[in-house]
């Protein structure tokens, strides 16, 4: 059914709408019904708000006869529920401007108002849904959350405005963009992935974790360098920062390798940072290996503006301490402190109550039932012997102090793990490290950290020990690719090395991490068919068929595909983290909740009989 109804003269979405308007003037305007006010039977003021919501002025309606009034539009304007969509006709005025008035999410227009002549329902909020401004709606509404939520639409404004950005540098780098298929096939490169059947018995589509082997294609097909905003799809477990399908922006780039993609990635998040968050980050960006990262920092995405640091400590402890605090054999020992804010308001009862406040939590108790022995605490008192830390003994209790520089109050903490190479993405320590510091910030001890500290993490592990969570390759060397089957040794020497300890092989791998958030992750690729397939059939041992399934890639840098390296950065996590978001759910129109439903549309949903039977599937009993 077609709507007719009067085109608008003004908008209420742009910064001035009335700047051509002239006192008097009839102005058509569109909106939504907001607050009103009843002061009479006569008089009847209703806020419009703008389509986008981030404005409002005020409709005043009299039952006074003017020419070109409705009769009627005074008690079709009180009889409109709030939130509806309206064309409002009317008459601009001066107004009174009221000095206090708050404005709160909308910005309301206080120099004039309008005369309502008329008004024109273009569809009707219902009646059982009730929505005041206080009304929070939950995700199955999250129609309403976007309507009622400037914050929400604004970060997706941003979030647009930010891929335009992104768009527009990349094409001035003379980046090529290109759609790679979604429709694409089951191969092992490392995560689980979504299975799409077909009406071919036994065939199916799966869809991408990422572009990553088309656009090494590409790489072997003439283009110098590809990107795109690419949709892309993980069926793994959930947390704040990970959906199972996400945007990446995806770039790669022949005849290159790290430096050179590391190069552009820095000069495009620089301008980023300094368009939209007026911030200028340093350059070039600090770089950190894997093995320093995880020792310093007990974690390979580091929030480097979190001080001190993790050191390793056993050689300073006595024997009969270490065992108290684990059960392992010749472990490794590690020690970082916390300081709080000074404050007149706090002495050291206040630090052992947090403390054990904190170990008593839910998020606590998993650091103390640790296999590996829970958390030495200690803290400093100068009105004890050696300042409360006598436990250790008169040496380490002196050299920890002159290493920490250990004042009053501070929690010094012991963590021991098993004397083994590091790998994985962070440590016990590591982790408990950030859970003090963010408990403290809750708490009111510290003030949140400041600023942005972006850092490039390199030379990872270019495979580690297979894990239970993440299907690797499958291959039977218990290996698996730390980060995919694609990326290049790092040197010669690591190339020497994969026939003597695969393990001991570095990668040329790179993320990106900016707060201790990994941003992205890229890497220089293998561009030899016969490297490519010794690392799959030899190293990692994949059988023939696993292998065959890669016969494309192989075949494509078989035929003289060039040198080439890329990265794909998290565009979801990106915005997040430059519009200070705590979760990728926040700048994402229809997110998906922590169990990877989309509550508003019911999906995934059931499927029936008869789709059973088309795409030849049954439920296994």
């Amino acid at each position: 059914m077609e709507v007719h109804f009067p085109k608008e003269t003004h908008s209420l979405t742009v910064s001035d709408p009335f700047s051509a308007a002239k006192l008097g003037e009839t102005v058509v305007l569109h909106g939504y019904l907001g607050s009103s006010a009843s002061l009479s039977k006569k008089l009847f003021f209703v806020q419009l708000n703008s389509k986008d919501r981030g404005r409002s002025i005020q409709i005043v309606s009299s039952s006074d006869s003017l020419p070109g009034r409705d009769p009627l539009a005074q008690e079709h304007v009180r009889r409109l529920p709030m939130h509806t969509p309206v064309a409002v006709t009317g008459l601009v005025r001066e107004r009174k401007q009221q000095p206090d008035q708050e404005s709160g999410s909308i910005e309301k227009i206080i120099n004039v108002e309008i005369d309502l002549l008329r008004v024109q329902p273009l569809n009707e909020f219902p009646s059982d849904i009730i929505a005041t401004t206080d009304t929070v709606f939950g995700p199955d509404q999250r129609h309403l959350q976007l309507r009622g939520d400037v914050g929400l639409r604004s970060a997706l404004g941003d979030r647009s405005a930010i891929g335009f950005f992104l768009r527009s540098k990349l094409h001035d780098l003379d980046f090529v963009e290109v759609e790679t298929p979604l429709l694409f096939k089951s191969t092992p490169e490392g995560a689980r992935e979504f299975i799409v059947p077909t009406r071919r018995r036994g065939l199916a589509y799966a869809l991408p974790q990422s572009p990553q082997q088309y656009k090494q294609i590409l790489m072997g097909s003439g283009i110098t360098k590809y990107f795109q905003f690419a949709k892309c799809f993980r069926d793994e477990d959930l947390r704040a920062d990970r959906q199972p399908e996400f945007t990446q922006l995806d770039l790669e780039m022949s005849f290159a390798g790290a430096d050179e993609v590391m190069s552009v990635i820095e000069d495009l998040v620089r301008s980023l940072w300094s368009q939209f968050c007026e911030v200028r980050l340093s350059e070039p960006f600090p770089r950190l290996g894997y093995a320093e990262a995880m020792s310093r920092y007990g974690s390979d995405k580091p929030d480097t503006r979190i001080e001190p640091q993790i050191s390793r400590v056993e050689y300073l402890l006595p024997a009969d301490l270490i065992s108290k605090i684990t059960p392992l054999r010749d472990p490794v020992v590690e020690a970082f402190t916390l300081r709080f804010e000074a404050s007149a308001e706090w002495d050291t009862s206040d630090v052992q109550s947090f403390i054990t406040k904190f170990l008593e939590s839910p998020e606590g108790m998993s650091f103390v039932h640790n296999p590996e022995g829970g958390p030495g605490v200690f803290i400093a008192d100068s009105r004890k012997p050696l300042q409360g830390l006598q436990a250790l003994g008169f040496e380490a209790a002196e050299r920890l102090e002159d290493l920490y520089d250990i004042q009053d109050g501070d929690l010094l903490i012991l963590q021991a793990r098993p004397n083994q190479p590091l790998n994985g993405g962070s440590t016990v320590l590591g982790n408990l490290r950030l859970a003090l510091h963010a408990a403290a910030v809750r708490e009111g001890y510290l003030k949140p950290l400041q600023g942005f500290a972006p850092l490039w993490v390199t030379e990872f592990p270019l495979f580690s020990p297979i894990s239970r969570t993440e299907p690797g390759q499958g291959g039977k060397a218990g290996l698996a690719a730390t980060h995919h089957p694609f990326t290049s040794p790092k040197t010669p020497e690591d190339v020497d090395m994969l026939l003597k300890d695969p393990t001991q092989v570095v990668g040329d791998h790179y993320d990106l991490v900016i707060n201790g958030v990994e941003l992205g992750g890229g890497s220089r690729r293998i561009h030899s068919a016969d490297m490519q397939a010794f690392i799959m059939r030899d190293i990692l041992k994949m059988s023939s068929a696993r292998l065959a399934d890669f016969s494309h890639l192989l075949e494509v840098l078989r035929t003289g595909c060039p040198p080439h390296a890329g990265i794909a950065l998290g565009f979801d996590r990106l915005i997040a983290l430059m519009l200070g978001k705590s979760s990728v759910r926040e700048v994402i129109a229809f997110p998906k909740t922590g169990k990877g439903e989309d509550v508003l549309v019911k999906s995934p949903g059931p499927l029936s009989d008869e789709i059973l039977e088309t795409y030849s599937l049954q439920y296994r009993s």
